[in-house]
């Protein structure tokens, strides 16, 4: 069965699970007779038409798009009566049936002004849906008559709604996927604009700093030169070989270790980002998969759908051409048998009537012997 409609968008989806589903009541009082034979016309009716729908577009015969759109608007209208009449026996039950058959009645005669061109796959989907509502009321007609009540239809109708909430959950599930995925790669490239940004400023802070370091130890270079003009030579050359190695050294080591802090920092969220990218690369595959298996599920549904209607389509012909030929023979073996009463052929011969003594009834007789002498 295909499902048909559009997703929920993203304030039903917020909303849904604040919805509850009415469940349909376990146990069902049986209708009275005159509720039975209300509702059983009007599912007659409604199988009647399904019937009449089936026989105006076979989907096994359609190659082509419809060109002739006054029938085709002649099936959809129909088609959503049968809807309508089903959706309003299950929610309304018994106090709206007359309503719902004056309404299905005043729905089909109704066009819908916009034309449209129908597609093969448009008219396999509504002939699958056909034969689907038409076994659901044929059993329901058959609950009917065996217990007076109406199960079968709100257990198939629940079914489909079930089967159609599942089918949205799915479509709603991977759109949302699609969203995050594209929000988590933004902000992994905001990320990375944001981090490269802040490198970046702390890169020409730290040039700056090291610049501020070169003048400084410039000034203290001249300084030490200038102290050591003022004392001796041995001594100015031991100050500036103790102090000078020192500050250089403590001045590298806090910018290698500033960098290296950055550096880990951000290779560390890069990875975490790409996690979460991975993850939901992996749900949205296993969405695809399944709903691929679902919709090869589907296709094998109608080709065994489609392979049924033909083998019944051929029986159907079978009988018929069978009684057809039944009736012909049954016709010929009668008109022999008449024949050769009349005729007076064989061993069979017609009863006589008595002569009278009259003249009359005696030429009569002698003309009769002579018109069978003759012959």
């Amino acid at each position: 069965m295909l499902v048909t409609g559009e997703p929920p968008s993203a304030e039903e989806e917020a909303v849904a699970p604040e919805v509850e589903v009415e469940a349909a009541p376990k146990v069902i009082e049986p209708l009275s007779l005159l509720d039975v034979l209300r509702v059983s016309v009007v599912l007659e009716d409604i199988i009647d038409q399904l019937s009449i729908l089936r026989y105006i577009m076979p989907v096994q015969y359609e190659r082509k798009q419809s060109l002739n759109t006054k029938s085709n608007l002649e099936k959809i209208s129909a088609l959503s009566s049968t809807r309508k009449i089903s959706t309003a026996l299950s929610s309304k039950e018994k106090s709206t049936l007359p309503e719902v058959k004056q309404g299905g009645k005043n729905f089909i005669f109704k066009r819908p002004t916009r034309q449209t061109i129908m597609t093969t796959e448009t008219m396999k989907k509504i002939q699958s849906d056909r034969q689907f509502f038409s076994d659901v009321i044929a059993n329901t007609m058959k609950e009917l008559y065996n217990s007076g009540t109406f199960t079968n239809l709100l257990e198939a109708l629940s079914q489909e709604r079930e089967n159609k909430m599942h089918f949205y959950d799915i479509i709603a599930r991977e759109e949302t996927g699609r969203k995050q995925i594209k929000s988590l790669q933004k902000q992994l490239v905001d990320v990375k604009k944001e981090r490269q940004a802040e490198v970046q400023v702390r890169l020409t802070s730290m040039k700056s700093k090291n610049t501020e370091y070169l003048y400084k130890s410039r000034y203290y270079d001249n300084q030490i030169t200038n102290f050591a003009c003022s004392w001796t030579l041995p001594t100015g050359i031991m100050l500036l070989c103790v102090i000078r190695p020192s500050f250089n050294v403590l001045s590298k080591q806090k910018l290698e270790e500033k960098l290296e802090f950055w550096m880990e920092k951000f290779d560390k969220d890069t990875e975490a980002k790409q996690n979460e990218l991975n993850a939901l690369k992996a749900a949205k595959a296993s969405d695809l998969s399944h709903l691929q298996e679902l919709a090869k599920m589907i296709r094998e549904y109608e080709q065994v759908i489609i392979e049924d209607r033909i083998e019944k389509e051929k029986t159907r012909m079978k009988m018929e051409q069978d009684g057809l030929e039944l009736k012909s023979i049954i016709k010929l073996q009668a008109w022999w048998r008449g024949t050769v009463v009349r005729r007076e052929i064989g061993g069979f011969r017609l009863p006589r009537k008595e002569k009278d003594d009259s003249k009359d009834s005696k030429g009569k007789g002698k003309e009769k012997e002579k018109r069978r002498g003759k012959k």
